[in-house]
């Protein structure tokens, strides 16, 4: 049986996103510089965690690790905060978004035939309170529940959420995360 993109857009929004579009590997840009970006350490996680660089691995090889998959299922959640200067509403906005992305997640893998995926979430895995990585880098202790960021693989979100018709600002006062889960339709 084919896969329905239709009913996993329709499913991420039945899960509380409020945009979502399949996109397909082509229309995905790939930055160095945003990657690059990581290493400001603006978000204070650059070096302590699994799924963000270093640990995560090298741009190149992230990216072809992404081309593998002939497309994905883009989506994002839109939060209202007091102001663009609200930190405390945005990671609150954050903590919304993470069980969203979750629950996506769960529906791709309980609901459809999908084996192979590549899941990307928004920022940094805050699935631990204190990542391995700290500890001599041993291994991550949930690799199937910890994601890699977008980020992290250096796409371009501005541009792809363009060639997909999802809106990047989504008006005054409201943060917005994202999430793709890369498949291969079987």
């Amino acid at each position: 049986m084919a896969l329905d993109f239709q009913e996993l857009v329709q499913a991420a929004l039945d899960r509380k996103a409020d945009h979502a579009a399949i996109a397909l590997s082509s229309q995905i840009n790939f930055v160095p510089e945003f990657r690059k970006a990581c290493e400001q350490d603006t978000c204070r996680k650059y070096g302590t965690n699994w799924m963000c660089p270093p640990g995560v691995g090298p741009f190149e090889e992230l990216k072809a690790k992404a081309l593998e998959y002939k497309q994905g299922l883009f989506f994002q959640t839109v939060h209202q905060i007091a102001s663009s200067f609200d930190l405390k509403g945005m990671y609150a906005a954050k903590k919304v978004h993470d069980p969203i992305f979750r629950e996506i997640m769960d529906y791709f893998r309980t609901r459809t035939e999908i084996k192979r995926m590549l899941p990307l979430n928004a920022g940094a895995c805050e699935l631990c309170a204190r990542c391995t990585y700290l500890d001599d880098k041993q291994p991550c202790r949930f690799p199937d529940q910890a994601f890699p960021s977008v980020e992290a693989y250096g796409i371009d979100v501005i541009n792809l959420e363009k060639a997909i018709n999802i809106p990047y600002y989504n008006g005054k006062n409201t943060v917005s995360y994202v999430g793709m889960i890369l498949f291969e339709a079987e």
